[in-house]
């Protein structure tokens, strides 16, 4: 009778044990949130739009720029962790990067809070002028890797 409670409460134990076991949480991605449009226009497509058409994709090319830009020394497309870079997966890696997402975020809710309130007063000729430039940009991205050797 003692044996089988002695072994008992050793299964207790080590179950306890593993439920309060520190997990290592897993690799983040560099780069993560929205990391592409889903078409590219010429100033012909983008003349033909209405001014509120203007001001989302406006806000969709910002998106995708401040998610990839501040990173591009690292990654230019998701998937990308600092493992995988040979960055040390550190508590203080890993909150640094975590930090650096929460910036992001805060700087892209404000810019896109600003911009939604003054942003309609642009002339339509600079939203077209502004988007064709941002998807300049993120066409760019596709030969980054040409300047990285």
């Amino acid at each position: 009778m003692k044996t089988k409670f002695t072994i008992l409460m050793m299964v207790f134990f080590l179950a306890m044990s593993n439920g309060f076991a520190q997990k290592k949480d897993e690799a983040q991605n560099i780069i993560s949130g929205k990391v592409s449009i889903s078409k590219y226009h010429d100033r012909e497509d983008l003349e033909k739009m209405q001014k509120g058409e203007l001001l989302d994709l406006y806000t969709e090319r910002i998106e995708v720029i401040v998610n990839i830009l501040p990173n591009i020394a690292f990654a230019t497309k998701p998937g990308i962790t600092m493992t995988s870079l040979g960055i040390p997966d550190t508590k203080d890696n890993r909150k640094a990067l975590e930090d650096n997402k929460n910036a992001s975020k805060i700087y892209f809710d404000s810019t896109i809070e600003f911009q939604k309130k003054v942003l309609p007063y642009s002339d339509k000729s600079n939203l077209i002028a502004a988007i064709l430039f941002y998807e300049q940009t993120l066409k760019s991205l596709h030969t980054y890797n040409e300047f990285n050797n």
